[in-house]
């Protein structure tokens, strides 16, 4: 089957971009183009698959994803920004209501971050703090900066929906190694954690400053992922770390949005859509495999202003 692509990214987390508004494939089909491209020895690599779809009562599109595994999540914040980029110019508006899988989003063009940064600001939530829905089990109703036992015995951890499930812990310095060892047990499905979850270290620098390091469910180690700040963001509110409603600069490894949560558990980010190049593949729905690749048009100035940050 033969796709028309974007390459795209949000703070370095990247995807493959669909416009799925006129195509019709089971969700076992879609999961299989999401393995195919996100291959990174194959012709397109990244983190996932977006898919611009259509909306609602309340919404003028919506906004699918699939992660390398195949996985479907309940959102994905960097991804939405390079959704919103897509239907606002499909549709011809400065803003927009998304629906999402089990919530809706509001988004809107923002100023841009840097020169020539297409900027997208987007707000979801709440952000909620009850993990009876994850579920996770034998921790109480909520966790809020406290060890978990079966994950480390030092770290403290807040549980947090937006609504896709998060452990954010607050370090003194990131460990790649640790991090990696928890969100490997997360991974793993364990009868505790059966939808699993994402797993991030905060470090905060300054005042008005995060930085993330993410294990993201799905994914594994990825250079980004936005409902992860927002929800270190949130987490930082709710433990008193920073003042809720400020607007503070995270950073990540493939960048950095503007953020700001209400107590109410809402959070606004701000942060790039950019689209590198664009073209068409296929896919082997059997296989689950890409090959012919065309791009078509390469946007060599927005990699250009994106690398400037």
């Amino acid at each position: 089957m033969r796709f028309d692509i974007v390459k795209c990214h949000g703070s370095g987390n990247d995807f493959a971009l669909i416009d799925a508004r006129a195509v019709a494939l089971a969700d076992s089909e879609w999961a299989q183009v999401a393995r195919a491209l996100t291959d990174r020895e194959g012709p397109v690599g990244g983190d996932g698959i977006l898919l611009l779809t259509g909306g609602d009562d309340r919404a003028a599109f919506g906004m699918r994803i699939f992660n390398a595994d195949g996985s479907e999540p309940e959102t994905c914040l960097n991804g939405l920004r390079c959704v919103a980029r897509a239907g606002l110019a499909a549709l011809g508006l400065e803003r927009a209501t998304v629906r999402l899988k089990t919530s809706h989003a509001e988004v809107a063009c923002d100023a841009e971050l840097a020169p020539g940064v297409y900027t997208v600001r987007e707000t979801a939530g709440p952000a909620t703090l009850d993990v009876a829905d994850w579920p996770l089990r034998g921790e109480g109703r909520e966790i809020v900066d406290r060890p978990i036992g079966r994950l480390s015995p030092d770290m403290r951890f807040t549980a947090v929906a937006m609504p896709n499930p998060h452990l954010i812990a607050f370090v003194d310095r990131v460990d790649e190694d640790e991090l990696v060892r928890i969100g490997t047990i997360c991974e793993g499905a364990p009868d505790w954690l059966p939808n699993r979850a994402n797993v991030s270290s905060v470090e905060r620098r300054g005042a008005g400053e995060l930085y993330v390091r993410t294990f993201e469910r799905g994914v594994g180690l990825t250079n980004a992922c936005g409902s992860a700040m927002g929800a270190a963001t949130f987490v930082a509110g709710r433990t008193g770390r920073l003042a809720f409603d400020n607007v503070v600069t995270v950073r990540n490894r493939g960048g950095l949005v503007r953020a700001a949560a209400s107590a109410a558990g809402m959070v606004t980010l701000s942060g790039n859509a950019t689209f590198e190049w664009s073209g068409a593949v296929t896919v082997d729905l059997d296989r689950g495999a890409a090959d012919g690749l065309i791009v078509t048009q390469r946007n060599a100035d927005e990699i250009a202003a994106w690398a400037s940050i």
